[in-house]
């Protein structure tokens, strides 16, 4: 069991005693996401938190720490204390100082070399450069707006948005044509720089260079040697058949420029579908409630309905009641990924009359007196079923 005030680890993490390496992995990412400094600057308890929650899993990552730790609790880090008797484990939870972010790179995947865990954050976060290059650009999003046919159908729209694109003064460089090009004395051409946060130690690009490492003699007058300047831009996007509201469609290369040549960003754009008047969509399937005569529903024949394919015979019983659902196979959306088509669902509704002429009115009474309505005006199955409240 855990000791003193000292948090059981794997409280600390979120996962159960019994949990396996790759679960633990799991609940430590989620963690180490949460509490990093770069997503809480000058957040102290954040710090903190990241701190241990890094100290919790390299004791439970190992499986010889971990035994001990679940028979002893944290006084088998004491020392004295632990199995041998001797020191305790050292470089672990109180026996030694540990970087959280040695932790943290063996977790999320980033090789050695020091200087705190700025690239993983920029992987997951959408961050400026990487180490001893230009920055890449940042990624945007377009929200985009269609109607059910255009989704149905599929549609080509050119749109329209601002953002930086690469300079054409100095072709995406941020140097003046013909200036000479140096090592950046900032960060001595490894293009980022180390800067402390109390405990932590955070690599971000160098702002003298922006990445790059590497300065110019004199930079571009146009873009101050940012390599990129505000633009309007314009692209044509196909929409397929079959897209729904939320769906992502990716534009490789039309975010935004990079900094001094680098990588563009992605365009993201996001797609919104408009209500329809007549049809409610439920995934692949349409519904539509359609109003038909009560001499149709009585009599029975066939209507012509709407689909978004063009119209459609829809046959209809004799006897049909009001609320009855009619399916019409593969006329509703498209699979997005696919040929087959979801069906299209139509409910009908019975239109009674509101205004009779005097040869209807006396027709229908007729019809009530020979079908005996005066005697029985409910149906017979529900006056049986409603006995027993009388």
């Amino acid at each position: 069991m855990a000791t003193g005030q000292k948090e059981d680890y794997y409280e600390l993490l979120g996962a159960a005693k019994n949990a396996s390496e790759e679960e633990l992995k799991k609940a430590y990412r989620k963690k180490a996401v949460q509490y990093h400094p770069d997503k809480n600057p000058g957040n102290k308890q954040a710090e903190e938190m990241f701190k241990k929650v890094s100290e919790a899993y390299e004791v439970l990552k190992d499986p010889e720490k971990r035994a001990a730790y679940d028979r002893y609790g944290h006084a088998a880090f004491q020392q004295g204390a632990g199995p041998r008797g001797g020191g305790g484990f050292s470089g672990g939870a109180g026996g030694g100082f540990h970087d959280p972010f040695d932790i943290f790179r063996e977790v999320f995947g980033q090789g050695g070399g020091g200087g705190g865990a700025g690239g993983i954050f920029e992987e997951f976060f959408g961050g400026g450069g990487n180490g001893g290059g230009a920055g890449r650009g940042s990624d945007l999003r377009y929200d985009l707006e269609i109607t059910l046919e255009e989704a149905a159908h599929g549609v080509e729209k050119e749109i329209s948005f601002r953002k930086l694109g690469e300079c054409g003064h100095c072709g995406g460089s941020g140097a003046e044509p013909g200036s000479k090009r140096s090592t950046c004395p900032t960060c001595r051409g490894a293009g980022q720089v180390t800067t402390s946060r109390g405990f932590f130690h955070v690599r971000q690009a160098c702002p003298t260079c922006h990445g790059s490492g590497q300065r110019f003699e004199k930079t571009c007058a146009k873009c101050g040697g940012q390599g990129r300047v505000n633009e309007n831009a314009k692209i044509n996007v196909r929409i397929p058949p079959g897209v729904d509201t939320g769906n992502k469609l990716r534009s490789a290369g039309n975010g935004e420029a990079g900094v001094q040549g680098g990588e563009p960003g992605d365009l993201y754009i996001v797609v919104h579908v408009k209500d329809h008047e007549v049809f409610e969509r439920q995934g692949d399937d349409l519904f539509c409630e359609i109003p038909i005569k009560f001499t149709l529903a009585t009599l029975g024949g066939s209507i012509e309905v709407p689909t978004l394919q063009g119209k459609a015979s829809l046959k209809i019983p004799a006897g049909t009641q009001s609320g009855t659902t009619f399916r019409l196979k593969g006329r509703g959306m498209p699979h997005l990924r696919g040929s087959a088509h979801g069906d299209q669902l139509i409910r009908v509704k019975v239109d009674v009359p509101t205004h009779l002429t005097a040869e209807q009115r006396k027709i229908l009474e007729e019809f009530a007196r020979v079908s005996h309505d005066s005697e029985e005006p409910m149906g017979k199955g529900f006056f049986e079923k409603a006995k027993k409240f009388f």
